[in-house]
């Protein structure tokens, strides 16, 4: 005999938008880190792992690599453009946050290379894209007469040679790199640090 609920007994809520949007967001942190370990051409299935779902799941919400890829850096850029958003933001913080992207990430880098200058057709249009954003963000805060700001296309290449020097086996030594470029440069930078909001 089965048993018939009550008017007053209620089935659990029904969670699917919720899960589906706390497991992108989990596959998302989990590519940032992973990818920041191995590059973007890191094992999927380890994403998988890190984010704490199946494969199964990662595939519905990225179809392939390229997609967790677009995901991840969008993801680092957005933090960007959200410092130089902040309110009363000096140049030298969103440096600091574009400079632990660069220390912290392989997959980030590959965005400040990819700005087109040369017409690479390697340069995906996305990661261009990406690129520009960066770009945009950043020249509204760094003052006409700068160094970085007298050439279209300087502060990407001030970029790209910060990136280039930020190499070492750790953290703190690539820190400690990318500090010496850009104080060879001449430009201050604040902490390095993700953006917090």
């Amino acid at each position: 005999m089965t048993q018939q609920a009550t008017p007053d007994e209620r089935r659990p809520a029904n969670d699917g938008r919720k899960a589906a949007a706390r497991n992108r967001a989990a596959l998302v942190a989990a590519a940032r880190e992973i990818c920041a370990e191995y590059g973007l051409s890191a094992p999927l299935s380890a994403i998988a792992r890190r984010a704490g779902v199946s494969q199964g799941v990662l595939y519905r919400h990225f179809p392939d690599r390229s997609a967790v890829a677009s995901a991840v850096l969008e993801e680092n850029v957005r933090e960007i453009e959200q410092a130089a958003a902040e309110e009363g933001v000096d140049t030298a913080r969103i440096l600091g946050v574009l400079t632990w992207h660069l220390t912290e990430s392989a997959a980030f880098i590959s965005i400040v290379h990819a700005d087109g200058t040369d017409d690479r057709p390697s340069a995906p249009l996305y990661m261009r894209h990406l690129s520009e954003r960066v770009e945009r963000a950043l020249l509204r805060h760094v003052a006409d007469d700068h160094l970085m700001a007298a050439i279209p296309g300087d502060l990407m290449i001030a970029i790209a040679m910060v990136s280039g020097a930020a190499t070492g086996a750790t953290r703190e030594q690539r820190e400690r790199r990318a500090r010496a470029a850009w104080r060879l440069l001449g430009v201050e930078i604040g902490p390095l640090q993700p953006f917090d909001g």
